[in-house]
């Protein structure tokens, strides 16, 4: 039988800083350890006596089911209190107590990170989000008039917007390419990136998975296609890391940028950038670092006056996450969305599931319409009468519900939410 000292040695062992945390915070994760045993991935994403375990660390309001943990996730509890623990310490001569302090702390943040995504720290930057850690990327390298971008037309939006900008202002050229909801494999997406590539092509923008459909892209496969034309890869990872088990050697990229308000549970305006350790120097920061920083990481975290409180909780959520086990993880979020989508596929011909349910494709995210409903006011009912939230997806090629359960996600509540879309295909949703 574990004891609780043993499993937190078994977490330092892991690599993982351990910030002061009061005593009861690991507790539930402790007696979900205890039960889940040796016991594979797939066998323990049935056992809900383990999964309420997990779901006591969260202080939700049930009265709420929250499907669109794809935006912004919350945070444990023992997380958050971290945070605001730190806030409030930073709040006594914040000159001393959050520069002198709090900041130098950033350190073991970025060890954990770099140990967790498999690089070296040095190649490690913290930031506030992915959008930050993307545009670090997109407006941090050299282009000329002229140059090509690829990019897709599932891209996020953000990103679009920030190489629209570039056009605008240097002449670029931004090539979008579509390709098949959901595709047909893996190879077929590499071909519509190959065929889209000219002697002016620079860079490849695109996502490690889609925040539209929840597709997971092959991009171990697209970087070693572009790499040997001297192809600069970009990778937004937003919805990625944490959500699902993968390292940087393992999608072989050079750079990487994520939010760790999603699927890691960290607070609230934290992210990182990855950046191969050669490729530091030649990527300029968003805001102006020294000569000196050229070649150090830290000069894209030159943002200014900034709460220490927020990244220095990451390592307690990065904790968390170690405790469970990502392959758990992965392996509980697809059979939350095998649970809700192949019922309803087995309800009535009128749903589309627009996302491969294939482990290897897709993780909670998953996509779904009703043939003849209004996806944006299904949506609306959803919310407005029954408290379920999802999100609307609606893009030029397709449309649908974006459903994202996470790790605190009941059973009740998916099903119940697979009631009211059958009852949807059944009655409408103008009387309900």
């Amino acid at each position: 039988m574990s004891s609780r000292r043993g499993f937190v040695s078994q977490m330092m062992r892991a690599g993982v800083a351990l910030p002061a945390f009061r005593p009861d915070a690991f507790s539930h994760l402790f007696r979900a350890s205890e039960m889940a045993g040796s016991r594979a991935p797939v066998d323990a994403a049935t056992d809900e006596d383990y999964w309420a375990q997990i779901q006591r660390a969260f202080d939700d309001d049930r009265t709420y089911i929250n499907l669109n943990n794809g935006g912004v996730s919350p945070t444990p509890t023992h997380v958050l209190e971290s945070m605001f623990k730190d806030l409030k310490w930073s709040n006594q001569i914040p000159v001393f107590s959050m520069w002198q302090d709090l900041e130098p702390k950033v350190e073991s943040v970025r060890r954990d990170l770099a140990k967790m995504f498999g690089c070296d720290v040095e190649e490690m930057a913290i930031t506030r989000n992915a959008s930050e850690a993307n545009e670090i990327m997109i407006l941090g390298l050299d282009l000329k008039r002229g140059d090509e971008v690829i990019v897709t037309n599932q891209n996020y939006g953000r990103m679009l917007t920030t190489w629209d900008q570039r056009v605008r202002r240097e002449g670029i050229v931004v090539k979008p390419i579509s390709f098949k909801v959901p595709p047909p494999s893996d190879d077929y997406i590499v071909e519509q990136f190959r065929a889209a590539i000219t002697p002016r092509t620079k860079v490849i923008e695109l996502t490690h998975i889609t925040n539209l459909t929840g597709q997971i892209l092959p991009i171990r496969k697209i970087q070693q296609m572009a790499r040997p034309l001297g192809i600069e890869v970009l990778v937004d990872g937003a919805h990625a890391f944490a959500h699902f088990p993968f390292t940087r050697d393992e999608l072989d990229v050079d750079y990487y940028g994520t939010s760790l308000h999603k699927w890691l549970f960290a607070p609230v305006g934290t992210g990182f950038l990855y950046v191969r350790r050669e490729k530091i120097a030649k990527l300029w920061p968003l805001m102006a670092a020294a000569k000196e920083q050229d070649a150090n990481i830290r000069k894209f975290e030159e943002i200014g006056t900034h709460p220490a409180a927020n990244h220095n909780a990451i390592s307690l959520a990065v904790a968390f996450n170690r405790g469970i086990g990502l392959e758990r993880k992965a392996a509980r979020l697809r059979y939350l969305r095998d649970r809700w989508a192949k019922r309803l596929l087995a309800e009535n011909p009128r749903f589309n599931i627009l996302t491969p349910l294939d482990d290897r494709q897709s993780c909670a995210i998953c996509l779904v319409n009703i043939e003849g409903v209004d996806t944006p006011k299904l949506q609306q009912w959803l919310w407005g009468k029954h408290k379920v939230m999802t999100v609307a997806i609606v893009h030029p090629e397709f449309h649908g519900l974006r459903v994202t359960p996470s790790v605190y996600t009941t059973l009740d509540e998916v099903d119940h939410f697979a009631e009211l879309m059958i009852k949807a295909s059944k009655q409408g949703i103008a009387a309900n």
